[in-house]
């Protein structure tokens, strides 16, 4: 007897029961857990059309994750959360969602108010990447302060980055010709020509803030950067810098710029930069704004000597970055790293073709297919293509090698990530694009004001 279909199984049941809002609900699920999103999504529409509550939202927010559509899944789940009565589970959904877009102090606001209202609703993995867990022991006697305890304990310990010396240089990064010019006027010809920059009262080093849409290349930039001046690069990320203990943040932070300034030259790479440097005006806690007040202070160098110290910030949301950052002598270039273009895609593929059982290749014909991919979802085509390629390698006991078509045919299953952003950037880029800060979007995007 053939094995039976239990979704066609629900679908018959909820023909002859139409109205069995249980059963209809249990397909729904059926959908999603079995990675059936975009059917899911269907039902949990007809579903919150018939009887909009939480646990349809929270459906319909999870099918909308599943297909990728991040931003979508936020609008809904932040209509839901402005009510009284909305449960704390969806918060932390929604704080999961957050800090996939790359909106970190939203994330780590939206879990902490979750976790206040239901501490049960906690999530290990969701704490441990927003860096909000307080210590187990002594909670209840430690005093609270703006979700920090107060009491610090006395270190001297300095804090300890992890230093790197990149061996890739520009010419390991294809196309972004644009940005690597700006670099190289700001940072690189600097520090190669110092005399010609003295004698108009220019010094080496400086800050550049650089973003866009995830995984199209702006780590990878800060990294050649570093490699193009011979400089040491340190990558810091929030939980480099973030403590539970007031006032620690701030001498992380201020030990970071120490260590760099002693070891010049030094790329100073800040990944989410915007978490670290929210918009004050955003801000309940007086903790964050301190926090942001500091990093500003260090960027400007008053009390010391950032010569010969370049800083970069990386981040999927400048618009959530405090304006005070983009004031001369602190980012003051801002540039969009965009998706890589055909050729840059075409030399992206090679590259992670390289090593790999490869059949003759035409690296241009998928790179014309994979229009505005990132180098992340180009990525995704190569496993694809390696996951087809490799169902025949464990039938014939040895490799078989990759084609164009396995890619093409890859490429038909990934939807490219950077369209969820642009969805959001386009509307920063047209209404709230003060001084002309995204017209580089409105460019990319063919738009005209």
């Amino acid at each position: 007897m053939a094995n039976s279909d239990p979704i066609q199984d629900l679908r018959d049941a909820l023909a002859h029961s139409p109205n069995n809002t249980p059963l209809h609900l249990l397909l729904a699920r059926t959908l999603l857990d079995q990675g059936r999103p975009v059917e899911a999504e269907q039902e949990f529409r007809s579903l919150f059309s018939k009887n909009p509550n939480a646990e349809m939202a929270r459906g319909l927010a999870r099918s909308f994750a599943a297909q990728g559509k991040i931003s979508a899944a936020v609008v809904l789940l932040e209509e839901w959360t402005q009510q009284a009565d909305c449960p704390a589970k969806l918060k932390v959904l929604l704080a999961d969602y957050y800090l996939r877009s790359g909106e970190t102090p939203r994330a780590v606001k939206v879990y902490r108010q979750a976790l206040k209202e239901d501490p049960s609703c906690k999530s290990e993995e969701l704490s441990q990447r927003l860096g909000v867990d307080l210590p187990p022991e002594d909670e209840a006697q430690s005093e609270v302060v703006e979700g920090r305890i107060r009491r610090a304990p006395e270190t001297d310990s300095m804090l300890e980055i992890p230093e790197q010396k990149p061996q890739a240089d520009f010419s390991d990064i294809g196309g972004m010709d644009a940005v690597k010019d700006e670099i190289r006027m700001k940072i690189i010809l600097p520090m190669e020509r110092p005399d010609l920059f003295e004698a108009y009262g220019k010094k080496t080093g400086g800050g550049i803030l650089l973003y866009g849409p995830p995984g199209c290349g702006k780590t990878m930039m800060a990294k050649a950067t570093a490699g193009e001046v011979k400089a040491r690069f340190m990558p810091i990320g929030i939980h480099d810098v973030l403590d539970m203990w007031i006032g620690n943040s701030e001498k992380n932070l201020h030990s970071i710029f120490e260590s760099a300034r002693s070891h010049t030259p030094t790329v100073l790479f800040f990944d989410e930069v915007d978490a670290l440097g929210a918009s004050r005006s955003d801000m309940r806690q007086s903790s964050g704004r301190h926090l942001v007040n500091q990093f500003l202070a260090e960027l400007d160098g008053m009390e010391h000597d950032n010569d010969g110290l370049l800083i970069l910030g990386a981040t999927n949301a400048p618009w959530h970055l405090d304006p005070a950052f983009r004031r001369p002598g602190r980012f003051d270039r801002i540039l969009f790293v965009p998706p890589p273009d055909t050729t840059a895609r075409a030399e992206i593929l090679r590259a992670l073709l390289k090593g790999k059982p490869v059949d003759d290749i035409d690296a241009e014909k998928v790179a014309r297919k994979t229009s505005e991919f990132s180098g992340a979802d180009l990525k995704g085509v190569v496993d694809a293509a390696i996951e087809i390629r490799l169902a025949d390698a464990l039938k014939l006991g040895a490799p078989a090698p990759i084609t164009t078509k396995d890619l093409l045919q890859a490429v038909k299953g990934i939807r490219p990530s950077t369209k969820e952003w642009f969805g959001s950037a386009r509307n920063y880029a047209l209404y709230s694009n003060q001084g002309g800060i995204y017209d580089d979007i409105l460019e990319y995007l063919k738009i005209k004001r």
